[in-house]
């Protein structure tokens, strides 16, 4: 990977971590209000439990992206994590902050998916 496409990438992953470092606006639908209405009551309730999702997702991808940028610095950034083959550009350029190639992804997707199927038996 030539130094101009590295220094893209660093670019895109630190304007997309600034965007999520800066995700106030799903804290504000985790306060706590009181309401008499049992309806409100409910959607209130449903409306935490959204926003502490999307908190989660925006947490776990800020995670990886923060992730991505120590690779980048390290100079393994664009190398699976897997098999240590390169990451091809298409997926990169689609997922900067991709840790494993496709073939290794989808072996760990697996893998996660695996105990929860257990746990459901």
């Amino acid at each position: 990977m030539t130094k101009t496409e590295m220094n893209a990438f660093r670019r895109v992953l630190s304007r997309r971590q600034l965007e999520l470092g800066n995700s106030n606006s799903i804290r504000d639908g985790l306060a706590i209000g009181s309401s008499s209405d049992e309806l409100d009551r409910t959607q209130d309730a449903s409306d935490r439990d959204y926003a502490m999702s999307s908190l989660e997702r925006s947490s776990d991808r800020l995670r990886e992206v923060r992730s991505a940028l120590r690779r980048i610095e390290s100079g393994t950034f664009g190398i699976c994590s897997g098999c240590e083959e390169n990451i091809n550009p298409k997926r990169l350029a689609a997922i900067p902050w991709a840790q494993f190639c496709i073939t290794c992804q989808e072996t760990a997707d697996r893998e996660q998916a695996e105990p929860a199927l257990v746990l459901a038996a």
